[in-house]
């Protein structure tokens, strides 16, 4: 008989050991990033958050011998169901030894969870949903994660897989450096151009004096250019507001470009400094002066992650996004950054694809979502291009 046990989270015991799992399974791991502590209390909802104002999730624990060797979240988004007219369950902030039957033990109790909810397909990973850190990192072990981005064992996919976890869809991260602007394309830059003069486009960036505002703007661009692609569910107000919170000391100003037209705003571009090496060094510990190592003396972080270039649709095919990285870029060099992630990319998302490819950008992780039971249709997606 099985020595593991897979217990729901209910004490306060149970919740710590819950998020101090993951610094006992990484202890060695030189590329691992803890997560900020206060932060992850509220993603995994032990402390108060917007996204489960209107959305549940429970927490699981397994345990061999008295000993936490695995954990997971079953994650009921009723935001995405009501947005994709779906009954799906998700899953997240997974972690778990290299065994499979502990891994087998979680998925089921996170399958049963659902079952009592009428649910029976699941897709994840999660945290806690496709807003926040998601996928499963499938390739590029040996280097940490930039900002905000996921990492996990290079057993994992296999657990998944194991289980009977499909890839469902693929997000891919593309890096540059400074040293790769000498070749870029001239017809790119030609092309932003263009779009600039046709639209009589004015290019700016975010205005501290109004960060809530600004935040708001954001808000509906990001809404509003998203709305087709693959697994988006609108961010609600108190989550916008709880992001712009959360990031107003963490943005620079430098590192935005926002792109008007006749005043209304059409597109955006934000970056975010790299500060994994700082979290790492302050193990996570925003308090009581964590938050000071953070911030101090940002122009020294040469690393940059740009995390969403958002335009409305009407303008997606004329070249926008082009004319707000473009007016992005010189700012960047003169802040010192010498290299930018971009992530994460959709596999289905061509278009966003091909610009960063053309820009001469290279892919160099990928993380995956999976599904269970996988789709109906089975037709495989098209490949993403090397």
């Amino acid at each position: 008989m099985s020595d593991i046990q897979v217990q729901p989270v209910t004490t306060r015991g149970q919740r710590k050991q819950f998020l101090e799992f993951p610094w006992h399974l990484y202890r060695d791991d030189p590329n691992w990033i803890p997560p900020l502590r206060t932060n992850q209390q509220e993603l995994v909802g032990y402390k108060r958050h917007p996204f489960y104002e209107e959305n549940e999730a429970q927490t699981f624990l397994a345990l061999r011998n008295g000993t936490v060797c695995g954990r997971i979240a079953a994650i009921l988004d009723h935001g995405h169901n009501r947005y994709h007219k779906e009954r799906r369950g998700f899953f997240g902030f997974f972690e778990s030894v290299d065994d499979q039957e502990v891994a087998t033990r979680l998925f089921t109790a996170v399958q049963e969870w659902f079952a009592a909810r009428d649910i029976d397909q699941l897709r994840g990973p999660v945290n806690p949903s496709l807003n926040y850190e998601c996928g499963l990192l499938v390739d590029a072990f040996d280097q940490p994660p930039t900002f905000m981005m996921t990492y996990n064992k290079p057993y994992y996919p296999q657990l998944l897989e194991n289980f009977g976890f499909c890839k469902c869809q693929d997000l891919l991260s593309f890096w540059g450096h400074v040293e790769m602007l000498a070749s870029l394309d001239d017809k790119l830059a030609f092309i932003g151009e263009e779009a600039k003069k046709r639209f009589h486009v004015q290019v700016r960036s975010l205005d501290k004096r109004r960060f809530r505002q600004e935040v708001d703007t954001y808000l509906k661009i990001y809404n509003a250019s998203l709305s087709s692609n693959w697994g988006f569910v609108p961010l609600s107000d108190s989550e916008a507001q709880h992001f712009g919170t959360a990031l107003r000391w963490l943005i620079e100003p430098e590192l935005t470009s926002i792109a008007e037209v006749d005043g209304k705003v059409v597109g955006a571009c934000f970056a975010l400094l790299d500060y994994n090496p700082r979290i790492r060094q302050m193990d996570g510990r925003l308090l009581p002066f964590g938050f000071l190592k953070l911030l101090y003396n940002r122009h020294a972080i040469k690393r940059i992650r740009a995390i969403a270039t958002t335009v409305v649709p009407e303008y997606q095919k004329w070249g926008l996004s082009l004319v707000v990285l473009q007016g992005l870029l010189p700012k960047a060099l003169g802040y010192g950054i010498e290299e930018c992630e971009f992530s994460w990319v959709a596999e289905s998302n061509r278009l966003s694809r091909r610009s960063l490819e053309k820009g001469g950008a290279q892919r160099i992780k990928t993380h995956r979502l999976y599904d269970y039971p996988p789709a109906t249709d089975t037709s495989p997606s098209p490949p993403p291009q090397p």
